[in-house]
């Protein structure tokens, strides 16, 4: 028995955010030291390095759990299941609900139980959690579930990946730019049918140095607000830290699992950086002496940013709904999914379709 994605959704925001919305933006150093360049060649310089040129925003009326809501109600009516049947909601996210116009995270209840009441179900023993685990929160979520299939447990789990992180960014950090909303959901189901779902995981939490690399800190304009945080993050050594871990732990996710480079069909990794990801990917085929093959690693990230915990369901669901021409996923194809974030954590699983 395993687990098997039965149905998908995503919600990508409507609002869209290009590059020149933060001409007029502050830059500061952590020194709150006005950048020396002009904010066109931060921005790009920045859409050089990341790859961004524009992201999505949730709507003033919405907030996180409200994306979750629409992904999974979209992953519910694409499994054609009775959401009575759940055994688990699975929400990851980071930072909860937080309101326009505010700074308060808002978690009491969890929002996993927000969106099971919104999708009124009745069924009391459909138990409802929120999952923290940074950017790769969703495909923990996903692990966590098909252990519960597995043992037994669970029969059908929905998982959600949802963030709203335009609400805790410091708009005079040029890292600001990097963040983005949404929302993806799967329904996993077990499977003992046939030889399809998920083949092996791995997970891993690195915090003995690198814990802070990711963090919450005080906006460079000391002026402001001094006593408010944001997401903080140390670029550098994120990337560095990236490049020297992720590959091996996909290598061995891929390794155990008893496929082959060859029979790896699509790379779904987290949207973190243009950049980034594609030093990875290359790095991860030069430990079994290959290059990378064309196609092989599908990126949004230029027109949706970086949306956290939402980026891997939602590029799966474009995927599968066939809006991104150049990439299809087929019965039987072997696929990667990887993630790396806060914590610092990493997380790979590989997944037959």
């Amino acid at each position: 028995m395993t687990g098997k994605i039965i149905g998908i959704g995503n919600c990508i925001p409507s609002e869209t955010i290009d590059n020149l919305f933060f001409n007029n933006h502050t830059f500061l150093d952590d020194k709150g030291i006005l950048l020396k360049d002009d904010n066109f060649a931060v921005t790009e310089k920045f859409k050089k390095i990341t790859g961004i040129e524009e992201r999505r925003y949730a709507g003033r009326d919405q907030v996180t759990s409200d994306l979750g809501l629409i992904a999974a109600q979209s992953a519910i009516n694409d499994s054609g299941i009775d959401p009575e049947t759940l055994d688990y909601i699975i929400f990851a996210h980071n930072f909860g609900d937080v309101r326009y116009g505010t700074v308060q995270s808002d978690m009491v209840p969890s929002l996993a139980s927000r969106v099971k009441h919104l999708l009124k179900i009745k069924n009391n023993y459909c138990v409802a959690y929120d999952l923290l685990f940074g950017c790769p929160g969703w495909i923990e979520g996903v692990i966590q579930a098909n252990a519960f299939i597995k043992s037994n447990i669970a029969k059908r789990c929905l998982i959600i990946g949802s963030e709203t992180l335009s609400r805790v960014v410091d708009i005079h950090d040029r890292d600001a730019m990097i963040y983005a909303d949404g929302a993806g959901a799967v329904v996993l189901e077990g499977n003992d049918e046939d030889d399809s779902g998920i083949k092996f995981h791995i997970s891993a939490s690195y915090t003995l140095k690198e814990k802070d690399y990711l963090f919450f800190g005080k906006s460079y304009n000391t002026e402001s607000c001094p006593d408010t945080k944001y997401i903080k993050m140390e670029g550098r050594k994120i990337y560095e830290f990236a490049l020297l871990h992720v590959p091996d732990a996909m290598k061995k996710c891929l390794d155990s699992s008893g496929y082959s480079i060859n029979n790896v069909k699509k790379i779904i990794i987290h949207q973190a950086n243009e950049k980034m990801d594609e030093a990875i990917i290359e790095r991860f085929y030069k430990l079994y002496n290959s290059v990378v093959p064309e196609n092989i690693m599908p990126m949004v990230i230029k027109k949706l940013g970086n949306s956290s915990v939402a980026t891997v369901p939602s590029l799966l669901t474009m995927i599968l709904k066939g809006e991104l021409e150049e990439h299809r996923i087929e019965k039987g194809d072997i696929v990667l999914f990887a993630s790396v974030g806060a914590g610092m954590n990493i997380n790979a699983f590989v997944y037959k379709f």
